[in-house]
């Protein structure tokens, strides 16, 4: 632990949306001799700050027994399942009849900026249940503003966070942007290829009133211009419908000789958010704090929704006849995903590295910290994947011979690799 090797004796509170409290009671608290306390939101760390002044030795005893329970829980649970080798794992890997597949081509290759959408067209792909459960308000949104035990409170921040999400939308310095990408991919195992592609207009008989013209790409698949690395699940499966899944399973394989595409998306809705938090820091307004950069949040969410949607009935257009709900949203109801860098299905955080690359997301302002964080924080960024059969999934613990196979693929040494998956590593 970097504050233990620096001497520094205070306790430490985690948070963010990549940390829980089993993380922190298996991985960092075994490592620190004070108190570590997982908070679960933002809104709680002042109250947990105020326990930890005022009753400090017992809040640090109760969570030290706490966590090492759950490290002994954690410990056991995972005694209960097998893990196999990356070769037996990729045998198990997702069968696709790829010669049937229906291969959308989108409408461009490359990058666009889109910087001329509106905050109120947003507003309506809210999901507002994290919302309340930034606040500890236990339910989904609409049924909890009625219910018996939160109703009256949850209306009440409800209502409240009408006026606030006004005045973000209002605010003239508050903007979203976005950068969007398509590329012609290929897999090799648990890679993605991307590739420059050569474009020509192509003529073929419709039916006999005439003719259709469309794009067709040639892919020079001799020297891709980057390579994603993923991932493989290497839980053992009871089921024999249950893969070992790896997102590369959701594109065609080289071998195939098929033009397939991955999309890539940056979206944010803090460029010019901290004025409005400067203006409340200034007033000493936490709660109005809180409330901005929790609507704030939603709001990158929803835009991410948003161009989720546009992607799959326009820009890529593999499901253009799509229509849905905001609740069949929320319950992801819809053909593709869009798994993001750091989280279950692709928990590499430093991917996300190629994705800004690719994006140039740094022409819209957003931008990586040295552990791959994204500023402004009220952004949200990831990849497009069309396969109807894709799903999200948990690669979950990985062994040592994924581990290496990994950092070989990276061009990492194995110390680097370990650092950057060390919450999946067995």
């Amino acid at each position: 632990c970097e504050l233990k090797r620096q001497n520094i004796n205070i306790p430490m509170m985690i948070g963010g949306a990549t940390t829980s409290r089993i993380h922190t009671a298996v991985k960092v608290d075994p490592h620190f001799d004070e108190a570590v306390i997982h908070v679960a939101d933002a809104s709680k760390s002042v109250p947990v700050a105020q326990m930890l002044i005022t009753d400090y030795q017992n809040i640090k005893s109760s969570t030290k027994k706490q966590y090492s329970k759950m490290r002994e829980e954690h410990a056991n649970r995972h005694e209960q399942y097998e893990l196999v080798s990356l070769d037996v794992a990729r045998q198990n890997k997702l069968p696709t009849k790829w010669e049937n597949q229906i291969l959308t081509r989108p409408s461009f290759l490359g990058v666009q900026t889109f910087d001329n959408i509106s905050m109120n067209a947003l507003v309506e792909f809210i999901d507002w249940t994290p919302f309340f459960n930034t606040w500890r308000l236990k339910g989904s949104y609409p049924k909890i503003l009625s219910d018996a035990k939160y109703g009256e409170e949850a209306t009440k921040l409800f209502n409240e966070a009408q006026d606030y999400l006004k005045e973000i939308i209002d605010a003239d310095f508050v903007q979203n942007k976005a950068k969007i990408g398509f590329f012609p991919a290929n897999s090799v195992d648990e890679d993605i290829e991307l590739y420059s592609a050569t474009t020509k207009e192509k003529t073929s008989a419709c039916d006999k009133h005439g003719s259709h013209t469309h794009l067709q790409d040639e892919f020079n698949r001799a020297t891709p211009v980057e390579t994603l690395c993923m991932l493989r699940s290497q839980r053992k499966m009871l089921k024999q419908t249950s893969y070992n899944r790896c997102l590369s399973d959701y594109i065609a394989p080289k071998e195939t000789n098929r033009n397939d595409y991955i999309g890539a998306f940056v979206v944010t809705t803090g460029l010019g958010l901290e004025k409005l938090v400067e203006k409340y820091e200034a007033e000493n307004d936490d709660y109005a704090i809180i409330m901005i950069k929790a609507l704030a949040d939603r709001l990158a969410e929803a835009f991410a929704e948003y161009m989720h949607e546009k992607v799959r009935k326009e820009l890529w257009g593999y499901a253009h006849s799509e229509t849905l709900n905001n609740e069949d949203l929320i319950k992801e109801n819809y053909q593709g995903i869009r798994p993001a860098p750091g989280y279950a299905a692709c928990p590499d955080h430093s991917e996300k590295k190629k994705l800004f690359a690719l994006l140039k997301a740094d022409e819209i302002g957003v931008e990586l910290t040295e552990s791959c964080a994204m500023i402004p924080a009220s952004s949200v960024s990831g990849w497009y994947f069309s396969l109807a059969e894709g799903k999200y999934f948990n690669v979950g613990k990985i062994q040592d011979d994924q581990v290496q196979d990994y950092a070989k693929r990276k061009s990492m040494n194995i110390e680097q690799a370990t650092k950057w998956l060390r919450p999946n590593l067995a």
